[in-house]
């Protein structure tokens, strides 16, 4: 695999093929079906948890490095946010098990009705490369604390981190079988983990076009469960009356360029009020320099290269065809940094993009904003809502029945008011229409990894 920091190898893995995956799924199965893991009473599961949220924390450090190398992350961001979400995560959950229970119904006299949650089974986590541990931590800490058994399979552009923390929960004592990791390519290793019938429950994190086929192999086999969190094609909606608008501004510059706009959630489609179009996309412009790529090992780095050579050149060619459609390249939109030998790109922004285009439609996953203008509450939400995807939003705005009005009649998972991606693991994270269904975060989660069994007694 190759470095996005400078394209140079940094390291081998080996590809799992169909028969590596059936052994890592029939492990999973024996360790759910004979194993001590689903039988532990909760609170032992959780022990094991927080001894793996211990380990990341001391090999924090190691992890941030790893996740840098191989997929680009600023280590500013591995080490100050991604290791820690997971640290975090693995805690919340952990202290979560022993709290959820079941219900008794209010039945006859002589009956009793039980309503239990039972772990759904063999869980296979496909998750992606942006954020390679995070992702996979919302699936792993809640499937682990039902006791469901869990195949990983990271993304081939990062298999690193996802190997040390299966070392790392090796080490902090987890069950053989209970959690396996798997390698390779999307079209092998994942298709066989859809299509295998051992699996109960596929949860997948990554683009829509590989959702679909989760559906097709789950149809193709035994209709496992499969649950979805797919692209997005955020607005950032601004009006004039907004509490602040260089905080505004501020927040739509890191919303799209954080990650270098590698995020199912950026903020990629800024939606901005005609009478302060020209001031506020200003204030946006003279942000971008402040994201001007460099070495993601350096601490000064904010944004670092995109994955990969073939990621940027889609990237690319989709500004290519906006300019060519009549849109205004204010800034960016060239590769940087030749002498490196990493994959790098200019922040980009465009304006005069209109609503038909593809860049204001289709997900480009990469720091490309794209600035549409509106007159009218009515005219935003058709240009919010003028997309096939729904995962999140935002309205800046200090008129509370704006604010409601517009969030509430916005079709996404999540709209953040006068602030973006922000939360905690309180609240469930997901979306509607072509950007999935169920949910990652919070208690709702679970709801993707367990069965509800009624047990009704009755007393003759």
């Amino acid at each position: 695999m190759l470095s996005p920091r400078d394209g140079k190898v940094i390291a081998s893995v080996d590809e799992a093929g169909p028969e590596d995956v059936d052994r890592a799924v029939r492990a999973a199965r024996l360790a759910f079906d004979e194993g001590p893991w689903p039988r532990l009473p909760a609170r032992e599961r959780a022990s094991f948890l927080f001894r793996l949220a211990d380990l990341v924390e001391a090999s924090a450090e190691e992890l941030a490095r790893t996740i840098s190398l191989e997929m680009g992350k600023p280590l500013r961001d591995s080490l100050g946010i991604e290791v820690p979400a997971v640290v975090k995560t693995f805690r919340w959950y952990a202290e979560l098990a022993d709290k959820v229970s079941g219900e008794v119904t209010q039945s006859s006299a002589s009956a009793l009705a039980l309503v239990t949650r039972e772990p759904a089974g063999v869980v296979a986590a496909v998750v992606p490369w942006n954020f390679p541990l995070t992702m996979a931590t919302w699936k792993l800490a809640p499937a682990l604390i039902t006791g469901c058994t869990v195949v990983l399979k990271p993304a081939e552009q990062s298999p690193l981190s996802a190997l040390l923390l299966a070392d790392l929960a090796s080490k902090a004592g987890l069950p053989a079988g209970v959690l396996t990791v798997v390698n390779g390519p999307g079209p092998v290793t994942a298709r066989a983990l859809g299509l295998h019938p051992g699996v109960d429950v596929v949860t997948f994190t990554g683009s829509t076009s590989v959702g679909r086929e989760f559906l097709r192999y789950s149809a193709d086999s035994n209709l496992k469960r499969v649950w979805l969190e797919l692209g997005g094609k955020s607005p950032n909606i601004v009006f004039p009356d907004a509490y602040d608008l260089d905080a505004a501004a501020d927040t739509a510059a890191w919303g799209i360029f954080f990650n270098s706009g590698e995020m199912c959630t950026a903020a990629s489609r800024l939606l901005v009020h005609r009478d302060i179009a020209d001031d506020f996309v200003a204030r946006v412009v003279s942000r971008a320099a402040a994201y001007f790529p460099g070495d993601p090992l350096d601490p000064a780095t904010r944004m670092g290269p995109l994955v990969s050579a073939a990621h940027r050149s889609s990237v690319l060619a989709r500004v290519s065809e906006a300019v060519s459609g009549g849109a205004r390249l204010l800034t960016g939109g060239r590769p940087c940094l030749h002498d490196t030998g990493g994959w790098y790109l200019e922040p980009t922004i465009l304006d005069r993009v209109d609503p038909s285009m593809p860049i204001a439609r289709s997900e480009v996953f990469g720091p490309v904003l794209s600035v549409l203008t509106f007159s009218t509450t009515a005219e935003a939400l058709s240009l919010a809502g003028d997309t096939p995807y729904g995962l999140a939003a935002a309205v800046w705005t200090r008129d509370l029945a704006t604010a409601h009005h517009v969030s509430r009649s916005l079709k996404a998972g999540t709209v953040w008011v006068n602030c973006y991606e922000e939360g905690d693991l309180t609240v469930p994270f997901g979306g509607a229409k072509l950007s999935g269904h169920g949910r990652d975060k919070s208690v709702h989660a679970l709801d993707k990894f367990t069965d509800l069994k009624t047990t009704w007694l009755a007393f003759p």
